[in-house]
């Protein structure tokens, strides 16, 4: 492996994570922001992720290899969560302002 390779790798590894937070930039604003309106809702969605993750006795982090993918499944579960929350904020403003 070459610099240069190397160097090619990191930039595109670079741009690949630009392209990431600049899709994910419009949904996370919007939860932000609905979180700032409705913050008990978050509040307590925050609580009761909590509150399960807490008392469920399936422990995956301690297998090899499946910390990893956890996270992955709970980054995509919530960039998914934030794109739904979004749209939904979007729909409930346009009913709100007709």
């Amino acid at each position: 492996m070459s610099i240069f390779g190397e160097r090619a790798r990191v930039l595109a590894a670079q741009r690949r994570m630009r392209e990431a937070r600049h899709a994910v930039t419009r949904p996370a604003s919007a939860l932000l922001a609905r979180g700032e309106r409705h913050p008990f809702v978050i509040l307590g969605a925050a609580a009761a992720g909590g509150f399960l993750l807490g008392h469920s006795h399936a422990k995956p982090l301690h297998l090899p290899g499946m910390s990893h993918l956890f996270g992955a499944l709970l980054s995509e579960a919530t960039t998914i969560g934030a794109s739904f929350l979004a749209a939904h904020t979007a729909a409930q403003n346009v009913t709100e302002d007709a």
